[in-house]
């Protein structure tokens, strides 16, 4: 069965049905991820958008549930040039079509994903549908969409404890902006009991809790659009428990403390991004999903420097807060399925939690 793909612009592209047979509009961004489709899927950073996938084959390997980084799926759509039909893998437990069927997540195949991966590098990140007929939705339909509240649908309702793996050292509180489960994973094999909260909750909470860090998760969406998260950490920046933040945590950890931010004109998504520590000129290759991004200018270097940068286009990547147990990164060290180059800041905010013990 035929079905198209329709951008804002009036590009439209032809291709196969996969996935379920329903229609969607969203905003359509592309990632250059070789690996971990099933990662990308589940990832709930990209709530209330459509992903392309710029790798040729996906759904190679098919459809192994453990591997998930969220309960669903959270793409709204899905776009791939060959999705494989008979994958191998000694985990397989189902193929790509029939997972996307099950959630409910439309899907198209067999277009031209480069030619649509340049249209979205040259005129930026775009909304599109998904659909059946050319026809199914006006160019004013696509246009007027936006993501509401997407922090909201993926945040956990309420508290969940999540004990360490072989005993607890520290307990931290980390605020569930879209935690990927691989995030969880890190921390808790280096012996965190971690309270997930809710992305509302405010700073007597965290503060009953006498946490011995705070951790703030990625997400999707606008950062600026979270504002009783970005008051809570305005009330907690100060209070001298370590705090560690990643993607959208960065993002409203710069807010908390006056920085801007600003969207990015086609977002960094994929496994394959160089970022350098500035205080070492080392660079790392690292995993990425945002669109938004913090300003470089607009750090106040009264209380905080730089401490990563995007070798690609020179975006800011990371941030160390002066006189304060405080750093966050924009990229994903939690990388699944990869790279894990940049594991070491997990035990950096695990030493940061000891030198506290230890005053």
């Amino acid at each position: 069965m035929k079905r198209y793909l329709v951008l804002e612009n009036g590009n439209v592209y032809e291709g196969e049905a996969m996935g379920t047979s329903g229609s969607v509009i969203s905003e359509i961004v592309f990632t250059t991820a070789m690996t971990a489709y099933l990662e990308t899927l589940t990832d709930p950073s990209y709530k209330g958008q459509a992903v392309v996938q710029t790798f040729p084959l996906i759904g190679n390997y098919g459809i192994i549930t453990p591997d998930m980084e969220g309960p669903k799926v959270n793409v709204s759509g899905y776009i791939v040039r060959e999705a494989c039909e008979v994958p191998s893998n000694f985990r397989c437990e189902k193929d790509l079509d029939t997972f996307l069927k099950e959630q409910n997540i439309p899907g198209i195949k067999g277009i031209d994903t480069r030619a649509l991966t340049k249209c979205l590098r040259e005129s930026g990140t775009m909304n599109g549908a998904i659909c059946n007929t050319p026809d199914e939705f006006t160019q004013e339909e696509i246009k007027a969409y936006r993501i509401k509240d997407p922090v909201d649908e993926v945040t956990t309702k309420e508290e969940q404890i999540i004990e360490a793996e072989g005993g607890t050292r520290f307990k931290v509180a980390m605020f569930d902006f879209g935690i990927k489960r691989n995030i969880i994973r890190e921390l808790s094999k280096r012996g965190v009991e971690i309270h997930l909260l809710p992305a509302d909750t405010n700073s007597r909470k965290v503060k009953e809790l006498e946490p011995d860090g705070i951790f703030l998760s990625n997400g999707p969406g606008d950062p600026e659009d979270n504002i009783t998260a970005i008051e809570t950490m305005k009330e907690l920046k100060d209070c001298g428990i370590p705090i560690m933040g990643i993607c959208l945590g960065h993002q409203i950890l710069a807010l908390a403390h006056g920085f801007k931010t600003s969207k990015l004109k086609y977002g960094h998504r994929g496994a394959n991004h160089p970022v350098r520590n500035l205080e070492t000129g080392r660079v790392y290759i690292s995993s990425q999903n945002h669109g938004y991004q913090v300003v470089s200018s607009s750090i106040d270097t009264e209380i905080a420097k730089e401490y990563f940068i995007n070798v690609n286009d020179g975006t800011n990547e990371g941030i160390e807060y002066l006189k304060k147990p405080c750093f966050s990164v924009q990229f994903h060290p939690e990388a699944c399925g990869g790279p894990k180059d940049t594991e070491f800041l997990f035990d950096r905010f695990i030493q940061m939690m000891e030198d506290k013990e230890d005053k």
